[in-house]
């Protein structure tokens, strides 16, 4: 109504907090990276960052680092290990080459992932099932 944009999606679905910490587009940081908050990155990071909050990564965001996170969007270029405890989000312009822990898993169509994911869940190991033994079989 009162302008053309729409709210972005990266806040919608990690939460409608604002970023506490945010390294612009312009900006490269080489290092550890730690935040009680949650982090917005538009710029370029390699190095590792730990976020107890949300983490977002812009589509200018260039990171070659180790991750870990509450929550975590990427809509730019991730390299590295990536640890998340709720939720990671792969936009359609996002790009993440490296492994990958979390609960739940989401990549929109065109977004990209080379690595392996692992779920990590509470849930027990389902039990196996058997086939049913000829013996109890009736055919009718």
């Amino acid at each position: 109504m009162f302008g053309g944009k729409k709210p972005q999606a990266a806040m919608a679905t990690v939460g409608n907090t604002k970023p506490e910490t945010v390294i612009g587009s312009n900006t490269s940081f080489v290092g550890t990276v730690k935040s009680d908050g949650n982090m917005r990155i538009d710029g370029t990071v390699e190095g590792d960052i730990e976020v107890l909050g949300n983490l977002i990564i812009g589509e200018t965001g260039r990171v070659i680092a180790s991750i870990k996170a509450q929550n975590c969007h990427i809509s730019g270029a991730v390299r590295g290990e990536i640890t998340v405890v709720d939720q990671l989000e792969i936009s359609p312009t996002g790009k993440v080459w490296g492994d990958i822990t979390t609960s739940a898993l989401h990549i929109e169509p065109g977004g990209l992932f080379r690595g392996q994911s692992a779920m990590s869940a509470n849930a027990e190991e389902p039990l196996l099932l058997e086939a049913p033994s000829a013996t109890n079989r009736t055919d009718r």
